[in-house]
């Protein structure tokens, strides 16, 4: 027990320093680059820290385990928003650029919407994913990369001289290497405290089923956590953002597209749910962010649901 407590708090260090080791080398790496916070954090943060994810279903897939390549990500999707998005907004309101909320977060909305239509295939349920599918979620990724590559030059064309006592003198390699090392203290730091919360919960007598849909749902979304609410602190609100955004794109257009090109995904019925209320909240975040702002209450609302979905899943079992 004691060793597993020692494991947590080496783990929230990791996770903590490499948070804001992230973010500072993002931020210097976009002003270096003339490029908006947005882009970095719709690519260079939001795809590290999907890292975990993109592990977790690359293993899974070569092991035939498509419920857990699936489930991570729907899981992860919702958990992005309502609690990173919705602590982030706690701390500190988030300021919405136009382009996220006419075109970033329908593009995550049309990421959901090709998961329930590739899942549910006719009247002959469960249906799978399959490879061609997968070939097709490439595809919308590649288009998203492209969107993403344009916004960049549209950047560097705008951006005027760059504010040099915002880059506190960090040189690019620095930068680069902060953004790095981050990512492997979240990635590694992130797993410590999954290991070592499941090992207390199971010592303090808690329940496999709980460990699985608490813990370890929530343990492959550490990485964005602590990157947006570290953002979020920093008033960086379109790292915030932006991570979260890329993330649940990068989630499903990427990681599930290579999933499936691997090893067809299995698709239960019963997950027609969990996307639904994807959808459901992936449209809040737009109504939300209409007057381009998401503001503490509504955070709020989004972390309350997520306790409520909680409870759900540990009813439904």
């Amino acid at each position: 027990m004691l060793l597993s407590f020692l494991l947590l708090i080496l783990g929230l260090t990791f996770v903590s320093i490499g948070a804001d080791k992230v973010v500072e080398g993002a931020s210097a790496i976009a002003k270096k680059l003339r490029v908006s916070d947005l882009v970095i954090g719709l690519t260079i943060v939001s795809f590290g820290t999907s890292a975990p994810e993109l592990v977790v279903n690359i293993v899974s897939s070569i092991k035939k385990n498509s419920d857990i390549a699936l489930g991570n990500i729907v899981g992860s999707n919702i958990f992005n928003i309502l609690v990173v998005a919705g602590l982030s907004a706690m701390i500190r309101p988030i300021s919405v650029k136009y382009s996220t909320l006419k075109k970033e977060i329908p593009l995550s909305f049309l990421a959901a919407v090709s998961v329930l239509a590739l899942g549910n295939k006719g009247n002959n349920l469960p249906s799978i994913i399959t490879r061609g599918d997968g070939i097709v979620l490439l595809s919308f990724f590649a288009i998203f990369a492209a969107y993403v590559f344009e916004m960049a030059k549209k950047d560097r064309e705008m951006f005027e001289e760059m504010e040099m006592e915002r880059l506190k003198n960090i040189s690019t390699w620095l930068a680069v290497l902060y953004v790095v090392g981050g990512l492997a203290g979240l990635v590694i730091g992130g797993r410590w405290i999954v290991s070592s919360a499941t090992q207390i919960a199971r010592a303090l007598g808690v329940s496999d089923k709980m460990i699985g849909l608490t813990i370890v749902a929530a343990g492959t979304s550490i990485p964005e956590l602590a990157t947006s609410l570290v953002a979020a602190v920093k008033g960086n609100s379109e790292i915030a953002l932006g991570n979260v955004i890329g993330s649940n794109i990068f989630n499903i257009f990427f990681i599930l597209g290579i999933s499936a090109v691997l090893n067809p995904v299995y698709y239960p019925t019963a997950l027609n749910v969990d996307i639904a209320l994807l959808l459901i909240i992936t449209v809040f975040l737009i109504l939300f962010s209409r007057d381009l702002k998401i503001n503490k209450i509504e955070g709020a609302l989004m972390v309350a649901t997520y306790v409520g979905y909680t409870a759900y899943l540990i009813i439904r079992g």
